[in-house]
């Protein structure tokens, strides 16, 4: 029985993604920052872990404590809206701790055992803004975009060893805590002479119909492919509107 590690499992993306994994007969460890037995209760194949992926003492206990991992699910991140003038260097900080170095210190943490395995796989949640340029998500993009560039070299160094990495960018999803999450970390990002522009921008969001944008199940379906189909491309679309960008 194979097993995946996810993080950021305790809404959104990532607890939909342990689920499926759980129904589809894998062994899971899904993590979060702080465990909640409301949101994802532990069973014979499911464990939920402690995990902050800026803090490596906390990869390290994570990783013993998961023991084996035949797919690595890098799903954790953290959004933030605002135009660049207002946004505190400490918050771009902040977002590629979590965003971009968590990625990757997750991914070189679980390189050692998947080579000398001469299998396994990383796949690495990312964004289709990174498709698209969006007005208010510049940070946020940047952050996304250098984990893109990351997996594709990654893919490279890893393939004479029988390891592959992937990609999986959906779309705006807003039936999950994250847009949320984010305009709550605004913090005046958006100064006055932005106000017109965010308006708009925000009002495009709330007409855009439930059809045409991302569902978390979307999103955990094209997870599932990534892991488990050595055939499918690098890169996969989640959801309507990240395809309607793939083309």
């Amino acid at each position: 029985m194979k097993t995946v590690l996810i993080t950021g499992c305790s809404s959104g993306f990532g607890l939909e993604t342990a689920r499926l994994f759980l129904d589809r007969g894998w062994q899971v460890v899904a993590t979060m920052r702080q465990p909640n037995d409301d949101v994802l209760p532990c069973s014979e194949r499911l464990r939920v872990l402690a995990l902050d992926v800026t803090d490596a003492a906390s990869i390290r206990a994570c990783l013993d404590a998961a023991g084996p991992i035949d797919a690595l699910v890098n799903n954790a991140g953290i959004g933030l809206l605002g135009a660049l003038e207002g946004i505190p260097v400490e918050r771009m900080r902040e977002l590629f701790e979590t965003n971009t170095f968590g990625t990757m210190a997750m991914a070189q943490a679980v390189l050692p055992q998947m080579r000398e395995r001469r299998a396994g796989v990383i796949v690495n949640v990312t964004s289709s803004v990174t498709l698209k340029a969006l007005p208010l998500l510049a940070v946020y993009t940047a952050s996304k975009a250098a984990v893109n560039a990351f997996t594709e070299v990654l893919a490279l160094e890893l393939a004479p060893f029988g390891v592959r990495a992937s990609l999986v960018l959906p779309g705006r999803a807003p039936t999950t805590r994250f847009g949320e999450n984010a305009r709550s970390r605004m913090d005046g990002s958006i100064p006055e002479a932005y106000a017109e522009l965010a308006g708009r921008v925000f009002a495009e969001w709330a007409q855009q119909p439930a059809d045409q944008v991302t569902q978390a199940q979307d999103v955990a379906e094209a997870v599932w492919r990534a892991a488990t189909d050595p055939q499918c491309p690098m890169r996969l679309a989640a959801g309507a509107d990240a395809l309607a960008l793939m083309g």
